[in-house]
């Protein structure tokens, strides 16, 4: 039998240019496929930076937050020591008679009972007020209840600034 030479270099022919067509559409398409992931690559390298710089920035922001709620709160707690130091000052100097409250009086309120002279002693500062003097245990009370009005006001004051500085 006769080999027919012409179909085998035919087919040989077809197997070659097949294989090489194959190989360069391998090459082809790993090109893309290596272009298509590096792309990919450089598209995440992007995202990563960018949520780095946000996370940066936004602990950036919650650090100047803390550093502020910090000042914040020392300030409300020197207002708080420094009113707590002159109730005391001043505690102490009504409990060694070295102050005395006094309130001042109606001296046209006759309806009371209250004849009180209208004339000024010589070492007071209001011009013909009449002034009555407190029990010194009375003054005591009210400096507490005005010691715990001043502390409740500066608390008001430190948590309208909580709230401001947290609100911005």
């Amino acid at each position: 039998m006769a080999v027919p030479w012409r179909a085998v270099g035919a087919l040989a022919l077809v197997l070659v240019s097949a294989g090489s067509t194959w190989q360069l559409q391998h090459w082809r398409y790993g090109n893309q496929l290596a272009e298509q992931a590096r792309l990919h690559a450089e598209t995440l390298n992007q995202l990563t930076l960018a949520a780095a710089a946000a996370q940066q920035a936004e602990q950036d922001k919650r650090f100047a937050l803390e550093q502020r709620l910090a000042t914040s709160e020392q300030t409300h707690f020197r207002k708080l020591s420094d009113a707590q130091r002159d109730q005391d000052r001043l505690r102490d100097r009504l409990a060694t008679a070295d102050l005395r409250l006094s309130v001042l009086l109606d001296a046209t309120d006759v309806a009371k009972g209250c004849n009180l002279p209208s004339s000024a002693g010589a070492g007071g500062v209001d011009h013909a007020a009449v002034r009555a003097r407190l029990d010194p245990a009375h003054a005591q009370r009210i400096i507490a209840i005005t010691d715990e009005g001043d502390r409740g006001l500066i608390a008001l004051q430190a948590c309208q600034a909580y709230a401001k500085t947290v609100s911005q």
